[in-house]
């Protein structure tokens, strides 16, 4: 494995991505009952956006430092920013955190985290970065592995993150097994599958087996900030829930008109709509 999420922390796509899960558990959190937090491809849990990887790609200017700088943030992204700035206490922005941390700072006492990461260097940075905290449980293994290794949970109620690095050309297949696996075991789970905007044909495809998998309802959440059609570039990314918790998806149809013009860098646009809908 050659890929480090370093390289890519603060992103346009994290942003979408951490600003989504931090809703998820927090429309979660209205309800008392545990949730139990898994993360099938962890990376660090924190990153230093002025350490040699990030600075080497600078992608960071063009997603978080823009929301960092923004006035008008609404509401919902609130807390996600927050977080951000509760890491840069002097003002200036240079820490980030990846989705672990996301989660275990917006997640409750009774909430429980488990976390995979296959990386054997990133595995050994997330335990550490992770350690103070007894709510969590590090794992150094195959990512696809964990809806059959950590499912069902002793809670009732899982977000499980699935957040590949996309290096295999089978991934988007995986993802939908995954996704099929996590139902099977727990169908009332909400399982968010990142994936990247880039090659329109195999998304095609990644449609519509997503389409005959076995989620009960399926919400495709989408930011783009090129058009979609340059397979040679990341032109964005989206997300796809199934089992969104009631009310996230009016939210969404407020923020990512302006999300995609604070983040869009040539043809910015957005797409929200319902993969599976829900029956009855």
């Amino acid at each position: 494995m050659n890929y480090r999420h370093a390289f890519h922390a603060g992103n346009h796509a994290d942003v979408l991505k951490h600003y989504v899960l931090s809703r998820l558990l927090a429309f979660m959190a209205r309800k008392e009952s545990p949730i139990a937090y898994l993360d099938s491809h962890a990376g660090i849990g924190l990153y230093d956006l002025r350490g040699d990887q990030a600075s080497r790609t600078g992608e960071w200017l063009e997603g978080i430092d823009r929301l960092w700088q923004a006035t008008d943030v609404p509401e919902p992204l609130q807390a996600y920013l927050d977080l951000v700035r509760s890491m840069n206490p002097a003002g200036e922005l240079r820490h980030y955190p990846g989705s672990p941390e996301v989660a275990r700072a917006l997640s409750r006492a009774q909430d429980r985290l488990q976390l995979n990461e296959k990386h054997p260097e990133d595995g050994r940075l997330l335990k550490e970065n992770m350690a103070s905290d007894r709510r969590v449980a590090v794992h150094l293994g195959e990512g696809w592995y964990v809806p059959r290794a950590l499912m069902p949970t002793q809670e009732k109620r899982v977000v499980l993150l699935i957040d590949p690095p996309f290096e295999q050309a089978d991934e988007l297949q995986r993802c939908v097994q995954a996704l099929n696996e996590a139902i099977g075991r727990m169908r009332q789970a909400v399982v968010a599958i990142w994936y990247p905007i880039k090659d329109l044909r195999q998304l095609k495809r990644f449609y519509s087996d997503l389409e005959k998998s076995n989620a009960p309802k399926l919400l495709r959440v989408e930011l783009y900030v090129h058009s979609a059609d340059d397979a040679t570039r990341l032109n964005g990314s989206g997300l796809v829930i199934s089992n969104p918790p009631w009310g996230l998806e009016e939210e969404l149809q407020q923020v990512l008109p302006w999300l995609a013009k604070l983040l869009g860098q040539s043809q910015p646009g957005w797409r929200l709509d319902w993969l599976i809908a829900e029956q009855g």
